[in-house]
């Protein structure tokens, strides 16, 4: 039997993003049961309190979609003893691992043509679209776990914004969650207590200037066109959801079937 969130969100002191997306309503009529999938930032920083609280919800696994250089600048996750943790990268270290250095370290004369004039939208939706089209074996080994024992789940990256907004996005769409419910939810990453804690240094002896906070923060937005330019690839490579399952990730009609009898109210 699995523990129910509050219906007050619990704002844990380590722990950023973190919310159950239970309740969210299927097109046929049905809703995301409470307590079976939860998404949060990543949990290196997770307080003593933060620990009892997860592990009091009853976890099977914990899905870590972060990639071995972001590991090693945040810290492996906390141990929840008794629970699973698998580790599935959605992104290289090695693509983007200068560019996310120059982010955290660099001057304003570095910033400005590295993200400005649209060049820091143009990333994140070029991102989105990548892992989409290069990611389909990770997210059918998250559909398979989740078909078969990995409930109640967990799923981060380092922000729980955008890799692990995609992977959520990507099992609520087999569910057949309707899409302006996902993106409602993906929404909420983009507010004030949830952002993630970016720690800068280098060369400004002040690093968050008005003009440095407005080049980073389409990197920290959760933005409708980020989550949109995910589900317009979709469509452009798959010709829809039921053939993006089926035929990008393999998803069989059994195993839908085996997911919403697993998540689903």
């Amino acid at each position: 039997m699995t523990q129910q969130v509050p219906s007050t969100e619990p704002q844990l002191a380590g722990v950023r993003n973190f919310r159950d997306v239970g309740g969210m309503p299927t097109q046929d009529g049905r809703k995301v049961k409470p307590g079976v999938l939860y998404r949060s930032g990543h949990l290196a920083s997770a307080t003593a309190e933060d620990a009892a609280f997860l592990a009091s919800l009853n976890l099977h696994t914990v899905f870590d979609f972060r990639n071995d250089a972001d590991r090693s600048l945040e810290g492996p996750d906390v141990t929840l003893p008794g629970v699973r943790e698998v580790r599935l990268p959605l992104s290289d270290p090695a693509d983007g691992a200068e560019f996310w250095k120059r982010v955290r370290r660099g001057g304003i004369d570095e910033l400005r043509p590295l993200l400005g004039e649209g060049r820091a939208e143009q990333r994140m939706i070029a991102s989105y679209r990548t892992t989409i089209l290069t990611r389909t074996g990770e997210h059918t080994t998250v559909l398979r776990a989740m078909a078969e024992e990995s409930v109640p789940a967990l799923m981060h990256c380092s922000a729980g914004k955008d890799r692990a907004g995609l992977s959520i996005a990507v099992v609520l769409l087999a569910l057949g969650v309707e899409r302006d419910a996902i993106t409602e939810d993906y929404l909420k990453s983009g507010a004030k207590h949830r952002r993630y804690k970016l720690h800068r240094g280098g060369e400004s002896s002040d690093p968050y200037t008005p003009e440095i906070t407005e080049l980073l923060s389409p990197l920290f937005d959760a933005r409708p066109e980020y989550l949109g330019a995910a589900f317009e690839t979709i469509e452009e490579n798959w010709g829809g959801v039921d053939a993006y399952l089926t035929r990008g990730l393999g998803v069989t009609p059994e195993l839908r079937e085996r997911l919403r009898e697993r998540l689903l109210d």
